[in-house]
């Protein structure tokens, strides 16, 4: 009883510490492609800034409209953080801790719950700008979760199974990655727009909408939409890792490229600039599409072949 409450804590303590050393490594890599330095003023060479900000963060003073919903405007952020801590409950712990066989069931239903998040979170401020970001964010991300769902689908069909740690198996000798490599592009670029990052922001568009759907909040309530966005980012990389790259989950070299594939996000951030919306929508529904629905169905042709060879 003990064991998977102590694992599941240690679990979420050490995301958030990933979390806080993430926004370092964003803040860092962002200063050396512009050309300058990052945080390098707080204790050695700046690795306590992010326990710095999130102190200045929590106790700055808690402000909220007037004529906000309160109750919903308050705890919509707590219930984002608690969605994207939850949702690492699948991480394939090969103690069988809490890798049940329907993880990657679970997943879709956590993300699916996401959307309402950044949705109240917009309309319950009462703000025109937050209003419109958060339609974004869920038109954006409706639009993701579809070849994000058929693309998992398509690896449901391939080893049979719900559960993550079947990934492990069938990718003892080449990783999925070299198989299916456009599947592993595609689902890159839908973990960019899922986790509402450049170029596919249109939910925090600074430039258009002041800053989205999170223009009203302030101290601890935008720092938890903050820890929840970066929570997500780490868990997409872990899951990238998972299924396209070899689920050694107890080797370093796991670790390894899960920083990678966080190092990627920045790395875009850093470089492409914000999509037109039609083009999102058009990349979403007449590119993605198509692609994963043409993997699954060459997948679930394959299986049928293999199970009638071995009849």
């Amino acid at each position: 009883m003990f064991l998977p409450l102590i694992g599941g804590l240690l679990l979420i303590i050490c995301v958030l510490v990933g979390v806080a050393f993430l926004t370092l490594l964003e803040r860092k890599v962002l200063g050396y492609i512009q050309i300058r330095k990052g945080p390098n003023k707080v204790g050695f060479v700046g690795i306590p800034q992010p326990f710095s900000d999130a102190i200045k963060l929590f106790s700055k003073e808690q402000t909220y409209p007037s004529m906000s919903n309160y109750f919903l405007y308050y705890f919509s952020p707590v219930f984002s953080l608690y969605l994207s801590l939850l949702v690492w409950m699948i991480y394939p712990f090969i103690t069988f801790m809490f890798s049940f066989n329907f993880g990657l069931l679970f997943f879709l239903c956590c993300t699916s719950m996401g959307v309402y998040t950044v949705m109240i979170a917009g309309w319950s401020s009462n703000s025109n700008y937050a209003l419109l970001g958060g339609l974004r964010a869920v038109a954006q991300t409706i639009s993701y979760e579809v070849s994000l769902a058929l693309i998992l689908f398509s690896f449901i069909f391939l080893i049979d199974s719900y559960s993550l740690l079947m990934f492990s198996s069938y990718q003892l000798y080449i990783w999925f990655f070299f198989i299916t490599f456009p599947l592993a592009f595609s689902w890159f670029a839908s973990c960019l727009a899922e986790t509402n990052r450049t170029p596919f922001d249109f939910a925090e568009g600074e430039s258009e909408l002041v800053s989205g759907f999170n223009v009203e909040y302030s101290s601890g309530g935008f720092a938890l939409i903050f820890l929840a966005e970066y929570a997500s980012i780490l868990f997409m990389s872990m899951l990238f890792c998972v299924i396209f790259l070899g689920c050694d989950v107890i080797s370093f070299f796991f670790f390894i490229k899960i920083v990678f594939l966080s190092f990627m996000f920045i790395w875009v951030r850093g470089t492409l600039p914000r999509f037109r919306y039609d083009k999102l929508m058009y990349l979403a529904w007449k590119s993605f599409l198509p692609l994963s629905l043409n993997y699954l169905f060459f997948f679930v042709g394959l299986k049928i072949f293999l199970f009638s060879l071995l009849i």
